[in-house]
């Protein structure tokens, strides 16, 4: 996900910097850029009867590409960590991402597809749910819904 984001900004700057009229000044005094502005008084004819300038169309990009950076819709709803234990028990904690649209409510049906992928890539023939419990966690920058609980993984007797 890393690799996108900074292949998004990198494309940001780049566009950027190919509006004309920046210069590249030696030292950092007085105003830059030093005549104009760095974004081009253009205005981009979209149809013969709408036009946007070039200032408002990079203002909605940034505002849309910090959007999309703090949302990120492509990133699971739900951290999964495992920790395996003696006789064939697993504990999941689960964290929910901070900023999301959606899928509140899923921490219990998340939980039990896991477990059930566990129990399929190990060769075992069921699960049993030992303990199990949801809630939420506050911070400065808002709160997480968590979900964590132990799985036993069985095999089947006969």
């Amino acid at each position: 996900m890393r690799a996108h984001r900074t292949a998004g900004l990198l494309a940001s700057l780049v566009l950027m910097a190919g509006c004309g009229g920046f210069e590249v000044p030696t030292r950092l005094d007085g105003n830059l850029p030093r005549q104009g502005s760095v974004i081009p008084d253009t205005n981009l004819q979209l149809t013969p009867s709408f036009g946007v300038t070039l200032e408002k169309l990079i203002y909605w990009g940034g505002a849309a590409a910090v959007a999309y950076l703090v949302l990120d819709p492509l990133a699971p709803n739900w951290e999964i960590q495992e920790a395996r234990f003696p006789a064939d028990h697993v504990h999941l904690s689960m964290q929910m991402k901070r900023y999301y649209a959606g899928g509140a409510g899923e921490a219990r049906v998340v939980f039990h597809r896991r477990a059930k992928q566990l129990m399929r890539d190990g060769g075992f023939d069921g699960y049993r749910v030992v303990e199990y419990n949801e809630g939420m966690e506050s911070s400065v920058l808002g709160s997480r819904r968590t979900g964590e609980g132990v799985i036993l993984l069985t095999r089947g007797t006969g």
